[in-house]
């Protein structure tokens, strides 16, 4: 209500109520001024009832929700489901115009309006976490690898004689596929082994910038956030190749803003060469639905650019999911769970560690991994491939989501490109091995649960190992359901497949 209806109010209930009342909305519009002035996080998180005053507010700025409107064109906000518009706090006509996905739109003033806010706490949350000279991102409600794609599109019209993206390997199908889906021939640069880590082999870069020539290469796709042994590329020299080559570089950094290490290569690349841009999964930083990436850069025309690539109007659902997340957390509570993921993370080694060593494994030595960690399966190696994809299968019929078992020597062919040792990301790894990872988000219980169920899955398979040599390699135990479900969940054929799959 504005002042004339609490000054009516008045003649009905008394005076002093609805003062008190209505200094109680200006509370709560005097948070949506300042975010609306400020454009930046709030420290602290709102309530349920602030958030959904200022939706309100926004949504029925849209056309689709005025009194009386009268829509006679093609698209004009109707939905047959009330259910449905609930849903979308009535926000119905999407984010952008058909020719920039920025774009206000004449139709959704509050559409349009969220869109920019949400776009400008994005931007501030980059900053905290450690892109500090970001200067322009959005939000587009696609996730990373057509997000991806869609800068190398970009990129196309800057570069016409381009034909090749070098990109250093990482096996996780969809940033591969991001390249091909955009026209371009992915020249593959192997990693190098250096003690356990797999790192950039910067020489090999440059070698293969020589051989092709700058002007037909597009780009450099570098990735940061990414599963041990892989550990990110080495952001400052590539930054610095791409500089001295005037080739743009484009960062795949998935998780990487939850990650203060990933996001400080970002700026130091930043910092001493060139990054053009970089992609950030929404779903993986900011624990909402899978949809929505942020594309980000240090180049705001270039930024601009890309937004106007995206052809047509698109969902605003992203956007509002983020834009509540963060409003609810406030910039003290996204920080909070950026402190409770480092310390998971160094929980999770220790276990993993202690796990480890019971059964004469090891952690791999990823000191250049934040996020992601791997434990030897060299014991389990030993006797079969069948082994190590069978704790896989184990893992995924007791409810363990996220942990991946890589076997030695797989091969897998993607968009026509044959990759040997697939899933971890070299032809010869040396070793079979596990991962799990400590996300934003991630409990002391998931933790504890996890090893516990690993700890098990472990001391079965030690157990069947044992009887197996004792009855010289001939099964002739009864098998539980447990174990039935497991070996079908082997078979190529079946959608719960023992080995790693692709998580993104």
């Amino acid at each position: 209500m504005n002042r004339e209806s609490f000054a009516a109010g008045e003649r009905l209930v008394s005076p002093a109520y609805v003062r008190q009342g209505c200094e109680a909305r200006r509370s709560h519009e005097h948070l949506i001024r300042l975010l609306l002035e400020k454009g930046k996080c709030p420290e602290d998180g709102w309530d349920e009832s602030t958030l959904e005053l200022f939706l309100h507010e926004l949504a029925i700025m849209d056309s689709n929700n005025f009194l009386g409107n009268c829509g006679v064109g093609e698209r004009e906000g109707r939905v047959a489901s009330a259910l449905v518009a609930r849903r979308h706090y009535r926000f119905i006509h999407g984010i952008g115009r058909s020719g920039d996905i920025s774009a206000v739109q004449p139709k959704a003033a509050g559409s349009s309006l969220l869109n920019k806010i949400t776009n400008s706490l994005v931007l501030d949350i980059i900053k905290l976490a450690g892109v500090h000279t970001v200067t322009n991102c959005f939000v587009v409600p696609m996730a990373t690898g057509m997000s991806l794609t869609l800068c190398f599109l970009t990129l196309r019209h800057k570069r016409p004689k381009a034909k090749y993206i070098i990109w250093p390997r990482i096996d996780q199908k969809s940033c591969f596929k991001s390249m091909i889906t955009a026209g371009f021939e992915p020249v593959v640069i192997e990693n190098v082994l250096e003690g356990d880590e797999l790192r950039t082999d910067l020489k090999a870069v440059e070698a293969k910038v020589h051989e092709l020539g700058p002007d037909y290469v597009l780009c450099v796709h570098s990735t940061t956030s990414c599963f041990a042994p892989r550990v990110p590329d080495r952001l400052e020299e590539l930054a610095v190749i791409c500089a001295n080559y005037d080739i743009p570089h484009i960062v795949n950094n998935a998780y990487g803003v939850q990650s203060s290490k990933c996001m400080h290569l970002i700026q130091q690349g930043a910092r001493v060469g060139r990054i053009d841009a970089f992609v950030q999964s929404l779903d993986k930083n900011f624990m909402v639905p899978v949809g929505g990436a942020i594309i980000a850069g240090f180049n705001d025309s270039f930024i601009q650019e890309i937004s106007k690539m995206y052809p047509g109007r698109a969902s605003a659902s992203p956007s509002l999911d983020v834009l509540i997340t963060l409003l609810s957390l406030g910039s003290n509570g996204y920080k909070k769970l950026l402190k409770e993921r480092k310390e998971m993370f160094s929980y999770l080694s220790n276990e993993l560690k202690k796990l480890s060593e019971a059964y004469n494994e090891r952690v791999l030595h990823t000191p250049h991994n934040p996020i992601s960690l791997a434990m030897t399966l060299k014991t389990l190696d030993k006797h079969c491939d069948k082994a190590v994809t069978r704790l896989g299968s184990m893992l995924f019929t007791r409810q363990v989501s996220g942990a991946r078992v890589v076997p030695l020597g797989s091969v897998q062919t993607v968009s026509g490109y044959t990759f040997r040792g697939f899933m971890s990301h070299t032809n010869n790894y040396p070793c079979a091995y596990l991962n799990a990872a400590s996300a934003i988000g991630m409990k002391t219980q998931d933790v504890d649960l996890f090893i516990n169920r690993l700890d098990k899955c472990l001391k079965t398979i030690r157990k069947e190992q044992s009887k197996e040599s004792d009855v010289s390699g001939v099964d002739n135990y009864d098998k539980t359901e447990d174990v039935v479900i497991e070996e079908m969940a082997l078979k190529p054929d079946n959608v719960l497949l023992g080995t790693c799959q692709d998580s993104s």
